[in-house]
């Protein structure tokens, strides 16, 4: 069983009275496809994203059995007014929800929130929860606030508390750390390890011990950073014994490396050599298939960089699709 943990899905219409900062998706002449115009921003979409149907028969074709499906990044903008945020949050959710709801064994959605205001974010958790979805996508800044920032510690709370699960999508941020040329390469990595420090660092994955949460493209750089922040932590090299007399950030907590082993990561990372460093620091039941799909093509087949390591057959199961299970709250955790 294949289980494509991250792509992604988008609604095929806004409403007439929809209020003007609203995206739109525009009829293409001759074709299935919409143009979603959001802004500045001009996307071509197949009808994959919006059929279900259609949904459905690219699995088949690539050889997955479920999808987690959640909004296109793009939707998860943060500038709105935060009633405005709302509005399109909830139209979103129940797109989602009415799609996913065509074959419930086979898509399982995701919702989306106006982080822009916590406390109406935190809110809406419940709304997310009663229409059926598993969790809910997040962008890896907010208006170029971490993720980890104590004024969302109360979100981070309550999906633990309802058993949400969370899924972490590295997105630009406002402060320009680096040139639009690096918008789909170098930001992944560098505001997917923001935002993944920032829950270690903030406090809010020690706050939040049972709280499933997922981190798009293995979270960037964060794996190449973490033995760096264990050293500081304990004062080993290695994951040696504790070396207080070398540790400069010791507290008595769990070290960076056992907080970030309870995160999960999709294995969206283009090159087996990355793969095997994932595993062999973080552990196969940290990592789940992701595509970016229908943003980006699948490999053909389906998680084929994977299958071409000829992992253990235990490892290979938990990557494939029992660690998206454990996320989305359906099995056990792994022990």
């Amino acid at each position: 069983m294949i289980i494509d943990a991250h792509a992604h899905v988008l609604p095929d219409g806004y409403p007439e009275d929809a209020p003007s900062c609203f995206p739109s998706m525009e009829a293409v002449t001759g074709s299935t496809d919409r143009t979603l115009a959001f802004g500045e921003m001009r996307f071509r979409a197949k009808d994959v994203f919006f059929a279900a149907e259609r949904r459905l028969e690219a699995q088949d074709a690539s050889g997955v059995d479920r999808e987690v499906v959640s909004p296109m990044p793009p939707l998860l903008k943060y500038d709105l007014l935060p009633a405005d945020g709302l509005a399109l949050a909830q139209h979103v959710n129940h797109f989602t929800a009415e799609l996913c709801g065509h074959d419930p064994d086979r898509l399982t959605g995701l919702g989306m929130v106006p982080l822009q205001d916590p406390d109406a974010a935190t809110g809406e958790l419940a709304a997310i929860k009663e229409a059926g979805l598993a969790g809910v996508e997040i962008a890896s800044n907010i208006m170029g606030d971490s993720i980890g920032h104590e004024k969302f510690l109360g979100f981070f709370q309550e999906a633990e508390r309802i058993g949400l699960s969370v899924f972490v999508h590295a997105m630009p941020s406002p402060m320009n750390r680096l040139p639009k040329s690096a918008m789909g390469t170098y930001v992944v990595g560098v505001e997917g390890m923001f935002a993944a420090g920032s829950m270690v660092l903030g406090g809010t994955a020690a706050a939040c011990p049972d709280l499933r949460i997922s981190f798009s493209h293995a979270a960037g750089g964060f794996a190449m950073m973490l033995p760096r922040a264990n050293y500081f932590w304990g004062g080993a090299w290695n994951e040696g014994p504790v070396d207080l007399d070398r540790a400069v950030m010791h507290d008595d907590g769990p070290s960076p490396l056992e907080i970030a082993r309870r995160f999960y990561y999709d294995s969206m990372v283009f090159d087996h050599r990355t793969l095997r460093y994932l595993i062999d620091l973080l552990g196969a039941d940290r990592l789940l298939v992701g595509s970016d799909f229908p943003a980006m093509l699948r490999e053909d087949p389906v998680a084929k960089t994977l299958r071409d390591m000829d992992l253990p057959a235990d490892q290979w199961e938990d990557i494939s699709s029992r660690n998206a299970l454990r996320w989305l709250g359906e099995a056990r955790p792994a022990t």
